[in-house]
């Protein structure tokens, strides 16, 4: 018997059509102006994707014509380019293909991705990539997966291999509210057209540059050049640029062939070193003897590398002798102020170093910790260098003593990135200050960071009548009282912070005159 049809309640026709409204309000939620940025940033990725490939495609055309010249030396590497432009071709044409079946879903049939007409369709992503057994969010994240995995293995460079994986990674952030979505539903749900489209334009983008990067490392395994020489120099080759008065100077002096037209690659440390005519310039920051050791390498006619190990010993030495305080031009009684002590010619092992007026202990390599007795006064740090078998002063050099500052209070909490921010006063997020276990202290101006221990605190809340509410912790935490009227504070509440006792490296127990101010944000 034929279904009968159930006829619309007109309940239930307001219903339907509150639904279509709040979808038009949904979409029109979508701003035209960020829509158009979207269509903006596509386009400018398009063209650096263009100019990547057109980079990409010129390195090809290399492989093809040295595979022509030298099949022999140049097979090994060619046929891995071939790997490389396949997985990479099949990728990027994925993310086409997607591309097109988005915006046509949104358009209909005739929709051009370069002219989208309904860029703030919020529902032809989800369909193409979620539908449930059709959906290719699955596919392309896969794709993603395993063409990251392979391409990073062909790259030599940490540095690009770990921006090459971060381009292309497909975790789902943790810093944002994803509520248990996986990556695609996360990338895709719910997304614009425009803003669908621009991420894969993206993602065509970065695999280009990952292609470009592993096509660029397997060109500079080959090369089709002869070694040759065109000029002939002279060079002198001292054993030590320094020689201390009464010494040898000693060089060695030859002539040696170069090729102006093919440089040879040099490495320094482990570490290619960069540079047109092979002129190695560094800033020595640092007074001895030091050692550049390094080594070259070059094609040969047959093809073959060649490598050359080279060692070359020099010298740095002052203008004079100095002393110097690490942090600034005098030292706190009760701490401990690192110096540095150089004479010019003298190793640091040579030196004899002194201090009168406190202690001074040696760390190594002219490093110096001086521990004044007492502030007020002065410390006086005498040289002394033991050359040709005498010990003689290098000079006297004198600094004032004087107590440590007082430090200031903070409160601690992680910036995000492994490290620490410190609150000093002002506006603080709440989570942030139920979070925090209590207060520190340091002197912390730019050239000291000298921590303190807090001895105890004292907290001062207002009550509704404006009365002062005191709460007293007797260590560097908060109390549970503390942490309970914490709890209780509205937004733009505040109270204060003070009383605060705290002892240094000095020893001194000090009361700090300034208070903190917070208020809840």
């Amino acid at each position: 018997m034929p279904v009968k049809k159930r006829p619309v309640s007109p309940r239930q026709k307001m219903i339907n059509l509150m639904y279509v409204v709040l979808m038009a309000m949904l979409a029109l939620n979508v701003s035209s102006d960020v829509l158009n940025g979207f269509s903006l940033v596509d386009k400018s990725l398009q063209t650096t994707t263009k100019n990547a490939s057109e980079v990409n495609q010129g390195i090809y055309d290399d492989f093809d014509e040295q595979m022509q010249a030298n099949p022999k030396k140049v097979k090994e590497w060619y046929d891995k380019a071939q790997v490389v432009r396949q997985m990479s071709d099949s990728l990027f044409n994925l993310a086409e293909e997607l591309k097109i079946l988005i915006v046509r879903k949104s358009d209909g049939k005739d929709g051009d991705v370069t002219d989208i007409k309904n860029r703030e369709d919020l529902e032809a992503a989800t369909s193409v990539m979620l539908a449930p057994g059709t959906g290719r969010g699955g596919e392309l994240y896969n794709g993603i997966n395993n063409y990251r995995e392979r391409i990073v293995q062909m790259v030599t460079d940490s540095a690009q291999r770990r921006i090459i994986a971060s381009n292309l990674s497909t975790e789902v952030p943790t810093n944002v509210r994803t509520l248990g979505k996986n990556w695609q539903e996360y990338m895709f749900e719910s997304m614009p057209t425009a803003a669908a489209v621009t991420l894969l334009t993206k993602l065509q983008s970065d695999v280009r540059y990952a292609e470009g990067e592993v096509l660029h490392g397997l060109a500079s395994n080959i090369g089709v050049k002869d070694i040759r020489v065109n000029e002939l120099n002279a060079y002198v080759i001292p054993s030590s640029q320094t020689v201390v008065q009464g010494g040898k100077f000693t060089a060695q002096i030859l002539m040696a062939a170069v090729d102006t037209t093919n440089r040879p690659t040099i490495y320094i440390g482990g570490k290619e070193f960069k540079s047109d005519r092979g002129i190695y310039e560094t800033v020595c920051s640092r007074t001895g003897d030091f050692n550049l050791v390094g080594y070259i390498e070059m094609m040969n006619a047959q093809g073959e590398l060649v490598r050359r190990n080279f060692e070359q010993k020099y010298t740095v030495v002052a203008p004079s002798a100095t002393v110097s305080a690490d942090l600034m031009n005098v030292l706190y009684a009760g701490y401990d102020n690192p110096m540095s002590v150089s004479v010019p010619g003298v190793a640091a092992n040579q030196l004899q170093v002194s201090m009168s007026g406190g202690n001074l202990t040696s760390t190594g390599e002219g490093r110096y910790i001086a521990h004044p007795a007492s502030p007020g006064g002065e410390a006086i740090i005498t040289v002394a260098a033991r050359t040709e078998g005498r010990v003689q002063e290098m000079g006297k050099f004198t600094f004032r003593v004087r107590k440590l500052p007082d430090p200031a209070a903070f409160i601690a909490y992680p910036d995000g990135q492994g490290g620490e921010n410190r609150f000093k006063s002002g506006k603080l997020q709440k989570q942030i200050l139920m979070n925090a276990d209590g207060i520190g202290a340091a002197v912390d101006d730019g050239l000291l960071n000298i921590p303190f221990r807090v001895l105890g605190f004292q907290t001062n809340f207002f009550d509704n009548m404006g009365n002062v509410v005191p709460e007293v912790s007797n260590s560097a935490q908060f109390t549970d009282r503390q942490k309970n009227m914490f709890r209780s504070l509205g937004r733009g509440k505040r109270f204060y912070i003070s009383e605060i006792r705290a002892v240094g490296p000095d020893g001194v127990e000090r009361k700090l005159d300034a208070s903190m101010e917070v208020i809840v944000n």
